[in-house]
């Protein structure tokens, strides 16, 4: 059996990926870590849960040589809009953090799992089916630290032999989790106010078109990445992925489609840009090339805008239909 120990556990990919995890290997079998304790019914609380900084090297290794640790899944790090208000501590949390799990892995032979991000991109990539191979040169400290981290991970791999993979996660779409401090958080936050029949005030303009990603197909694309033969995998650490390119506009009028079928009334949005995180999304591509993932280890999304809709509306007004299917 697996040992895992997951780091950010309490952010909105770590909810979800606690879950499946536990799915796939047994609650016992997977240790969720944050450095805050999670709240009661939360998916971390429902299993082994141990508080801890992933900046704590020397804890950090002593945690995975005392559990007997063999996956890593390192998700702890400053997220866009909060990394431009606080770019030292992002540089110094997002790399250090890095450098403390890698290490640990290359002394206890751990694989590891590091999400990239559609912040590695920059105004030099192209905007429409951004490939997998481009200039990555981003100019907001969350990328550049995703950009370092990629390369860090690169040369773990060749100096170290460490089984590191990852994925340039895309902007993420979760009920389970609330926002951490995103571009694309205006996503989730407008489903939110959907559901509790609030109005909503966007903070990127209505035509500010994004990759965007479900968060269960994000979940299954990382298993599935962890899964695959490492000989099949041409960039381990930073594969494109890609699900639905998508506007404020184009999320709001999607659920306006949806609310009969919820008993919700008229959904309103207004849109007042905010200069920082429309900026860092300008610098963003509007949709992503995810070939090489779909031809090294058979990547594929399952959902498309609606049936997203579908779902998070579902299991935010607690509806019992449907409801979120974890890494399905």
């Amino acid at each position: 059996m697996t040992r895992v120990l997951i780091t950010g556990a309490l952010g909105q990919v770590g909810t979800e990926l606690t879950l499946a995890l536990r799915e796939r290997y047994g609650v016992s079998e997977v240790l969720a870590t944050d450095i805050r304790s999670p709240s009661p019914g939360h998916p971390a609380a429902n299993g082994p849960f141990q508080l801890l900084d992933g900046l704590d090297a020397a804890g950090l290794l002593a945690t995975v040589q005392a559990q007997g640790i063999q996956e890593i899944y390192h998700l702890a790090a400053l997220l866009s809009a909060v990394a431009e208000a606080k770019p030292a501590l992002a540089w110094h949390l997002n790399m250090q953090s890095l450098i403390n799990v890698l290490d640990a892995a290359h002394t206890c032979g751990c694989r590891v799992f590091a999400p990239s991000s559609i912040a590695v991109f920059g105004p030099d990539t192209p905007r429409d089916l951004a490939p997998q191979l481009t200039s990555l040169r981003p100019t907001s400290m969350y990328g550049v630290t995703k950009v370092a981290g990629e390369l860090l991970c690169d040369d773990y791999a060749r100096r170290y032999g460490v089984d590191v993979r990852g994925l340039r996660y895309p902007g993420l779409i979760s009920a389970s989790a609330p926002p951490g401090g995103g571009t694309t958080d205006y996503s989730v936050e407008m489903y939110h106010a959907a559901a509790s029949s609030q109005p909503y005030a966007c903070f990127l303009a209505p035509d500010t078109a994004l990759e965007m990603l479900f968060m269960p197909d994000a979940v299954r694309a990382t298993l599935e990445l962890m899964d695959a033969p490492k000989s099949a995998l041409r960039y381990p650490n930073a594969y494109n992925l890609a699900g639905m390119s998508l506007t404020p506009a184009a999320i709001a009028a999607a659920i306006r489609r949806q609310l009969h079928a919820f008993d919700l009334p008229h959904f309103e949005v207004s849109y007042a840009p905010d200069p920082v995180r429309q900026a860092i999304a300008n610098g963003w591509p509007r949709s992503i090339d995810d070939a090489a993932a779909r031809q090294d280890w058979s990547w594929q999304p399952a959902y498309d805008l609606q049936r997203m809709t579908s779902q998070m509306l579902a299991a935010l007004t607690h509806h019992t239909t449907g409801g979120l299917a974890h890494g399905a």
